[in-house]
């Protein structure tokens, strides 16, 4: 017999996925709103199958959705949702094998597919997901290519958390030159933050990893 627990606030998901188990003999169905209800039902059925849809729970980042699954490492995540970012999707499969992911708008023989493979305890990508996947991986094997020799510099300066006006003192250049190329990086890259920039960074080869505190 295995627990399910829906972690779904759209209710005609919910529904959907409830008549779906039914056909489960066994199973024990349960749902959960947000983040702390989540927790405190894995605390009583920590081997549970959740079946969450990101998008609309409250997690603030990845990080916090892999800290919970690494907390209960006996369950296991089916991730349904309309739309995951390609790097989300990468980060999650690849840090966790409890993670299966499926798409909403997909058909729902991937969903039962998923729910077989996490019976055996085992994953399931569905073929988008898939596709996602090697896509971002392509993406990210060019992206060095994207910035200029000068960009490049200058995210390798942002990533060791030197400031504007350092960097722009060392290249004896104006605050704003920096800025604008900063700026122009962020566009290219898809970013928002220093933080993903030391990401890339990280990614692309451009820093060490010893050569970074935190």
């Amino acid at each position: 017999m295995r627990n399910y627990i829906i972690a779904d606030n759209q209710e005609l998901t919910r529904f959907a996925l409830e008549s779906l188990l039914q056909t489960d003999e066994g199973a024990t169905v349960y749902r959960a709103f947000d983040r702390a209800g989540l927790v405190a039902l894995l605390k009583e059925h920590e081997s549970a199958v959740v079946l969450l849809d990101y998008t609309l729970f409250d997690f603030a980042d990845e990080d916090q959705l892999l800290i919970i699954a690494e907390r209960f490492s006996l369950s296991d995540w089916i991730l349904i949702s309309d739309d995951l970012t390609p790097q989300f999707i990468r980060r999650v499969v690849y840090s966790s094998h409890q993670f299966s992911v499926v798409f909403k708008d997909g058909p729902l023989s991937e969903v039962r597919e998923a729910l077989t493979a996490v019976s055996r305890h085992t994953r399931y990508l569905s073929q988008r997901a898939l596709e996602t996947i090697i896509t971002q991986q392509q993406h990210e094997d060019e992206a060095p290519s994207i910035l200029t020799q000068t960009e490049t510099e200058i995210v390798k300066a942002i990533a060791l958390g030197k400031t504007t006006k350092e960097i722009a003192a060392e290249r004896f250049s104006s605050i704003h030159t920096v800025t604008t190329h900063r700026k122009n990086i962020f566009r290219k890259l898809g970013i928002n933050t220093a933080h993903e920039a030391v990401k890339y960074a990280l990614r692309a080869g451009l820093i060490d990893p010893s050569e970074f505190y935190i």
